[in-house]
């Protein structure tokens, strides 16, 4: 009775072959192949995430940058340029950027800001005219009315310096003195010497001559007191000489200014006119006072030392190894030049690096191995490029880059730019540079996922002030023929840039069925096209390996099949192992306390269903339920709250009118590497109620779904999964006719099995059975109905819930006595 009974509520449970898959008709296809797809580009069914995107991009307010989370996918930061291209926001173009000395302070290199297009203009015109200058300059020196004034000026101090000399001679002549030079080194000095029989003697001498006998000591005194004297009037003269030195370099510099300033004037002048703005007037005034201060460079004809002279990385020369070029000091170093046609920029950073990012200061290293750093040494990184526009960059990337978070908090909080080197890897001589200060508008767009973006949000201060706009892609989108055209249009795109064969529709139809199966439900489709991508590329493979010229339905099927084959090792090592008895696992017969449950294990992006033995054992006591896996530190937190549920039903149900005076454990057999979830309550309440009952359980049914403290059946993840896991569990051992899996009734629409599991029920060789709740449940486990309440508020005799309820009264009653 019992067992016809069952067989009869299996027939009526269990679903048709049609309720186990979606499949897309290849008549909603609306083309024959890809080919014939209206080509599309971009993201699809993204509304949402566009129009926050939308509106980071193009709200100017400070701190309206963009956190992208939930877009899949290998080129990420390609589709978000894309889409702001699309978008094409109103944003004005940044001037260009450019970095001069400064003279009063070569430290803190100027910043010279000029409207776009101009400053490689500038750079190129101050180029010019420093050679100019250098050309034209010697010639003014050179030419005769300048060396007519120069003369004219040098033969006047020449005289009276040599009145100056001449009166000095003559004066210590009379006394036996004569002025003449003495060898010291390399350099010839002026000195005073005793002339003593018509030869200058060295005053050195005079002791010696003394000692000879060739001069007396009276004499000898007072040749020394008068060298003593005339050496200090040669120091009062000798002075006056120099200054009169002085006075002659002072008369030539002016002269040179003189004669180099209309030349100077004239540059600096034309360069004010043509580049009009204070701070570019100010640093040309500084320019010019520079140049004509320091006119020594100048003065050499340009290309007389070509042979020590190098070319610069700049333009022009520069001065041979060691040696820093005196006409560097004028250059002009453009950090950001951009031309007449050019439109904000979109910058994806693919590797943000402090320097990548922020810039840099060079060093130049002599041979020595001393270096040093100037103006002309800055380098802009991708923040500066990207002023006025956008930079793109992986969340992930500027966490883990040394120094990047800090100083990109810093640079949005204040709005300005501050090159420096990293000084993490020059902790014992960072730069004494310190540029002005750029201010910048740039929007930044991170990507990451949901889990970074909330604990970002949660413990870092400035993340909620400066990254305001939350983009979020979703995963999955709402199946319609609209999406259907989408996805030919973008696997025309994939076609036509990777040069594979056109898809017919059975191939788009077989590759829309694998991504409703992705998203987990027949109403959804998944949103990451770049999995969809890739089983199209491997299924262009499939086609090509069978010389074929369009891709089908098959060549996607087998695609997939290779895929799974590629990433299964571990689900067949485990399959051998259960049809080897070595992991136990019946699928048969029957058992009391004990329940075929089913896991998902995921490996390397691949998941799969692994059925488990779940048992239950019940005494008396007052333990209540022992989770074995939590006494093992083996349980997670959601399957110790399944574990509390499943106490809270057992109060619900069997404890109104009693104590619950049991313990019962439950365990996960062979199972070691820890065990988490809910889906698995149901299924731990069917063994519990039948080691309770003393009913046995069906060893041919598998079981998931979670479960409420009421006693409903909830909905689970990877259903398809986990029905599969069991039905090649049954394949290897063998079809009985019998064996099924109890889901939840909810989880029905997101079936979508595949072929050989469908052709299997259709055979009547394997069932599968929805359920609401945990009475449909155990009744198809255990052929006797589930029971209900009386009119004396009992459970009906003979149902599996009257027994649980004399069990638990009879426990409850024994430990009251046995106290």
């Amino acid at each position: 009775m019992v067992s016809m009974a069952t067989k009869a509520a299996i027939t009526h449970a269990g679903l048709p072959p049609e309720k186990l898959r979606w499949s897309c008709d290849p008549a909603r296809i609306p083309f024959d192949t890809t080919a014939q797809a209206e080509l599309l580009d971009g993201v699809i069914g993204q509304d949402r995430a566009l129009r926050a995107l939308k509106m980071g991009v193009e709200l100017p307010a400070p701190g309206y940058n963009v956190f992208v989370c939930g877009l899949a996918g290998t080129s990420r930061g390609g589709m978000i340029s894309r889409m702001i291209e699309e978008l094409q926001p109103t944003t004005k173009l940044s001037p260009d950027r450019c970095y001069v000395n400064n003279f009063k302070n070569p430290d803190r290199p100027r910043l010279l800001s000029l409207p776009p297009g101009q400053a490689n203009a500038f750079k190129k015109d101050m180029q010019s005219g420093i050679e100019f200058l250098r050309r034209r300059i010697p010639q003014v020196f050179e030419g005769e009315p300048f060396q007519r004034q120069k003369g004219r000026i040098v033969d006047r101090f020449t005289v009276r310096e040599k009145e100056l000399m001449d009166d000095f001679t003559r004066r210590i002549a009379r006394d036996q003195f004569a002025l003449g030079h003495m060898q010291v080194g390399a350099v010839a000095l002026p000195e005073i010497f005793p002339v003593l029989e018509g030869q200058m003697v060295p005053i050195e001498d005079i002791p010696k001559l003394v000692h000879e006998g060739k001069l007396e000591t009276v004499a000898a005194e007072e040749l020394e007191r008068k060298y003593e004297q005339f050496r200090q009037e040669f120091t009062v003269v000798y002075r006056k000489t120099l200054t009169l030195s002085r006075e002659l370099a002072s008369e030539l510099s002016y002269l040179e200014q003189e004669a180099a300033s209309v030349l100077v004037d004239g540059f600096i002048e034309e360069l004010k006119e043509k580049y009009p703005g204070a701070k570019i007037a100010e640093y040309l005034e500084e320019v010019r006072h520079h140049i004509l201060d320091n006119l020594d460079p100048f003065k050499e004809r340009e290309g007389e030392d070509e042979h020590q002279q190098q070319p610069s990385p700049d333009g022009g020369s520069r001065a041979p190894a060691g040696e820093r070029d005196p006409f560097r000091v004028y250059g002009v170093n453009v950090l950001l030049a951009h031309n007449e046609q050019d439109t904000s920029p979109i910058i994806f950073e693919t590797t943000p690096t402090y320097a990548n990012l922020f810039g840099t200061i060079q060093r130049s290293y002599d041979a020595r191995g001393g270096w040093t750093s100037d103006f002309m040494d800055l380098r802009a990184g991708s923040v500066l490029r990207a002023d006025g526009g956008f930079l793109i960059m992986y969340a992930l990337d500027a966490l883990t880059e040394a120094g990047v978070w800090r100083t990109l908090k810093r640079t949005l909080n204040h709005g300005k730019l501050e090159i420096q080197p990293m000084d993490l890897f020059f902790p014992f001589g960072t730069s004494a540079l310190k540029p002005e200060p750029i201010e910048i508008n740039v929007k930044i767009i991170l990507i990451g996922d949901r889990a970074m973006y909330e604990l970002l949000y949660e413990y870092e201060e400035d993340f909620k002030k400066i990254f305001k706009v939350r983009a979020e892609f979703d995963e999955e989108m709402e199946m319609s023929d609209e999406v259907i055209r989408q996805y030919g249009g973008r696997l025309r795109k994939l076609t036509e840039e990777e040069g594979l064969w056109p898809f017919d529709r059975t191939a788009v139809a077989a590759m829309i069925e694998y991504g409703v199966r992705k998203a987990g439900r027949r109403s959804k489709v998944t949103a990451r096209f770049t999995d969809l991508a890739d089983l199209g590329r491997e299924a262009c493979y499939v086609a090509r390996e069978a010389s074929e010229t369009t891709v089908t339905a098959a060549h996607v099927c087998r695609a997939i099949e290779a895929k799974v084959e590629r990433h299964n090792l571990i689900e067949t090592k485990i399959r051998e192992m259960i049809e080897e008895g070595t992991l136990l696992i019946d699928t048969d017969g029957s058992r009391v306390g004990q329940v075929n449950g089913l896991s998902v294990l995921e490996i390397g992006g691949y998941s799969f269903g692994k059925p488990v033995r779940i048992t239950a054992s019940a005494a008396l006591g007052k333990a209540g339920l022992i989770n074995v896996e939590r006494e093992s530190n083996l349980s997670g937190r959601f399957h110790d709250k399944g574990m509390q549920i499943i106490a809270g039903y057992l109060r619900s149900k069997f404890a109104q009118d009693k104590p619950l005076s049991l313990a019962a454990s439950i365990c996960f057999e062979q199972s070691y590497s820890g065990v988490d979830g809910d889906s698995a309550s149901s299924t731990e309440i069917y063994a519990l109620l039948s080691a309770l009952s003393g009913l046995p359980i069906r060893q041919d049914i598998a079981v998931t779904g979670s479960v409420n403290q009421q006693g409903d059946i909830q909905p689970i993840g990877a259903v398809n999964q986990k029905i599969e896991g069991f039905f090649d569990v049954c394949r290897v051992k063998g079809f009985t006719g019998r064996q099924g899996v109890i889901i939840p009734v909810e989880n029905v629409e997101d079936l979508m099995l595949r072929d050989e599991v469908i052709a299997a029920v259709a055979a009547d060789k394997f069932h599968i059975l929805p359920v609401s709740s945990v009475e449909e449940g155990f009744e198809i486990l255990s052929g006797v109905q589930a029971g209900r309440y009386d009119s004396s508020g009992r459970f009906e005799p003979g149902t599996a819930f009257a027994l649980v309820d004399q069990r638990l009264r009879e426990m409850a009653q024994t430990l009251k006595e046995y106290e």
